[in-house]
């Protein structure tokens, strides 16, 4: 069995509350098969994160270089990960990566803002329609 690729992944945490901590900067490396999230998490770190399932955008980060896989970002429509925004909670390293956490109400709004108040939703949600 063949050892997963590793990329060197560096996170800059903003703060969106004036509470919260300075920004801070955290580079650590990952190997390609578990989720970043997941894997920040085992080295100590401490990130945004709310349902651990790809559905909200509690764990969303633009990335700023590299690439990653995030087959099961249900909560990021295809329109916004073509922008490089991107959910820790479901993605792999492709390469080494660079990334920013997001006021996870400002993807919200960007993702579903264009709908909601304006009586345009039917039914379900519209995460693949453009």
């Amino acid at each position: 069995m063949s050892t997963p690729q590793t990329y060197t992944v560096t996170i800059h945490v903003r703060p969106l509350k004036s509470e919260d901590p300075p920004p801070r900067t955290y580079t650590i490396t990952v190997p390609s098969d578990r989720y970043i999230l997941q894997h920040a998490e085992s080295q100590g770190l401490e990130l945004p994160f709310s349902c651990r399932n790809g559905a909200c955008t509690t764990c969303a980060v633009r990335i700023l270089s590299g690439h990653v896989y995030q087959p099961e970002a249900m909560g990021l429509s295809p329109a916004l990960q073509a922008q490089g925004y991107a959910l820790l909670c479901v993605s792999y390293a492709r390469s080494d990566l660079e990334v920013e956490t997001q006021d996870e109400d400002e993807v919200y709004e960007l993702q579903f803002g264009r709908y909601f108040g304006k009586g345009r939703v039917q039914l379900g949600l519209p995460l693949d329609e453009d």
